[in-house]
């Protein structure tokens, strides 16, 4: 198989920094074409949010890079446990480290992560945080759940959907990359097939924009090129600045093709 990517990230209208990192990386192997995609969001005062999600786009371009390559030359029946295993192992690394950072330097920062790798025909979804990944084929499917306090509330029935779009909450993280010692991964994987559209994107993108919207211009068979893919992610990136998001803004996109 092969990739098509597009993404566009943008600071909005209202922030002079763009704490939004993110990571497109694809390479050869005996066993085919493999890729990791990775979209983060930072948070922390003044540069400290951008630091940490740097740190965090470093840090597992490095793992693409020295540790994967390890893993499937492995002669290892275990392959798939093995690459969910050492996923977290190095997620976990990242949070020692900002989190160390930001002791020693009295400061707090964190980011969110949400990574997906594809390998094969299969792919490993990592999320911590508020980000989000999509599948969009015959339909879209969201494959995260936001980890935020106004999600969890409406999981428990104490909100409405109509209530958690307003809700002063909305951008409060239960949980995210250098914040705390200890972290709930949220790994899950699946199956991939050719023609798959895979979007990743920060908060800042989802909230003034409708799944059906995102749908109706994310269709995967109406991409013949990446060219296309840019100009259709940035038009949607403005339409967002143009409902009045004022967070940082990224989408990124990677259309699954034969080859």
């Amino acid at each position: 198989m092969s990739f098509q990517m597009a993404y566009h990230t943008d600071a909005g209208i209202k922030k002079k920094t763009n704490q939004d990192a993110l990571l497109l990386k694809t390479a050869q192997t005996p066993n085919g074409r493999v890729g990791l995609f990775i979209v983060c969001d930072g948070m922390g005062g003044l540069t400290q949010g951008e630091l940490a999600s740097a740190t965090v786009i470093r840090g597992m371009s490095d793992w693409f890079d020295t540790e994967l390559p390890k893993i499937l030359l492995s002669d290892n029946n275990q392959l798939e446990t093995e690459i969910i295993q050492q996923l977290a192992y190095r997620v976990k690394a990242l949070n020692r480290k900002i989190l160390d950072y930001g002791e020693a330097a009295n400061l707090k920062l964190g980011t969110t992560i949400t990574a997906l790798l594809i390998v094969q025909t299969n792919y490993f979804l990592l999320h911590i945080g508020d980000s989000r990944a999509y599948r969009i084929h015959k339909n879209l499917f969201p494959l995260t759940k936001d980890q935020t306090v106004v999600a969890r509330e409406l999981e428990r029935g104490n909100i409405t959907e109509e209530q958690a779009k307003v809700d002063p909450r909305r951008n409060v993280l239960l949980q995210c990359v250098g914040a705390t010692p200890e972290l709930e991964l949220a790994i899950s994987q699946g199956e991939v097939k050719d023609g798959d559209l895979f979007m990743l994107c920060t908060d800042g993108f989802y909230h003034e924009i409708s799944e059906e919207e995102m749908f109706a211009s994310l269709q995967p068979d109406t991409f013949s090129n990446e060219t296309q893919m840019k100009e259709t992610v940035v038009g949607l990136v403005e339409l967002v600045k143009n409902r009045k998001e004022t967070d940082n803004i990224t989408v990124l996109l990677t259309k699954v093709t034969p080859g």
